[in-house]
């Protein structure tokens, strides 16, 4: 008999007020998938294209925004074309409603040889506490799901959903491409002191405009906690890091210079895609909290976030 999981979590209430309901089952609950496709499409922020310098423009003084990195330099000009992008990070329950829907949401176990389950399972939960809750941002088990789940949008919908690009991520994330250092809605940092604390306080009130204190915990804010970026997205400096669809070369001089992406590896990084927000690690010192941070990633990397785009010229939800 098929138990979808409003069912399990209503039984374990009973039992248990304080653990929370988790879920791993094989099957989104009722109506999950049309709510899920709904919220998306209301979600999306539509991004008008045009020309930007991408990669580290530096500062109004001259000086680089990320000196202990060269990897984002030099900067080339490169033009794209409209797009709309998830004003948040993919949420765990987003991202289990995908994998119950696929048929795959236990493939990812210590048992079946995914080690990192011990430190984050993959898996959902109603409880605040927890890592994995519903509305905290998903770790993505490794870059493949990531991209997989985009496509599941794209194949539900019908729009053109995929991951963004190095470009369109960095465009997105400077206002449409401005000499900002940070995706923040004043451009600056006033980081939370939510982990800095102990005991963690699911419940303790946000403060500041971002989340990147250090810490070897994978506890953060629910997507959508902080103030948006003036083009109305989260989280593009701070909570988690994120997948992109390019592959990993150094530099940007392998670009084209209209709608650029890096659809292959370089000989000398076969198996890593480029992931943006550094800030998402927690990382902050030389410039690396800056949206222009870039850093090669393993594709079994089970630490990073994402969002998903949609490549069309009109917005989807007006």
């Amino acid at each position: 008999m098929r138990v979808d999981n409003y069912s399990v979590c209503v039984f374990a209430a009973v039992f248990s007020a304080i653990t929370g309901c988790s879920s791993s089952s094989q099957y989104p609950a009722e109506g999950a998938v049309k709510s899920l496709l709904a919220n998306t499409e209301r979600d999306l922020v539509f991004v008008e294209g045009g020309r930007f310098w991408l990669g580290d423009v530096g500062d109004e003084f001259g000086r680089p925004f990320v000196p202990i990195m060269e990897n984002n330099k030099p900067t080339i000009k490169v033009e794209l074309d409209n797009f709309s992008i998830l004003s948040k990070e993919v949420s765990w329950g987003e991202f289990l409603v995908f994998l119950q829907d696929e048929g795959r949401a236990d493939e990812y176990t210590v048992k079946n040889g995914f080690r990192n389950a011990v430190r984050l399972p993959i898996k959902t939960s109603d409880d605040p506490a927890s890592p994995n809750y519903e509305h905290k941002p998903a770790r993505s088990p490794n870059y493949w799901e990531a991209e997989n789940y985009c496509a599941w949008l794209a194949e539900k919908t019908g729009h053109p959903f995929a991951l963004p690009t190095e470009a369109q991520w960095e465009y997105a994330a400077r206002n449409r491409g401005r000499a900002i250092a940070y995706a923040t809605d004043t451009g600056e940092l006033e980081p939370d002191k939510y982990l800095q604390r102990r005991p963690i306080d699911p419940m303790q009130e946000v403060s500041g405009n971002v989340l990147i204190h250090s810490s070897s915990r994978v506890e953060r804010r629910p997507v959508g906690s902080y103030p948006p970026n003036p083009l109305g997205l989260h989280d593009m400096t701070g909570n988690v890091p994120e997948w992109t669809r390019d592959w990993f070369q150094p530099g940007y001089n392998h670009l084209s210079s209209t709608n650029p992406v890096a659809e292959e590896p370089d000989e000398a990084n076969p198996l890593t895609k480029s992931v943006r927000d550094l800030a998402g690690y927690g990382d902050h010192t030389g410039g690396l909290a800056t949206v222009y941070g870039r850093r090669a990633v393993n594709v079994n990397s089970p630490n990073q976030g994402f969002r998903c785009v949609v490549n069309h010229p009109e917005p989807i939800n007006s």
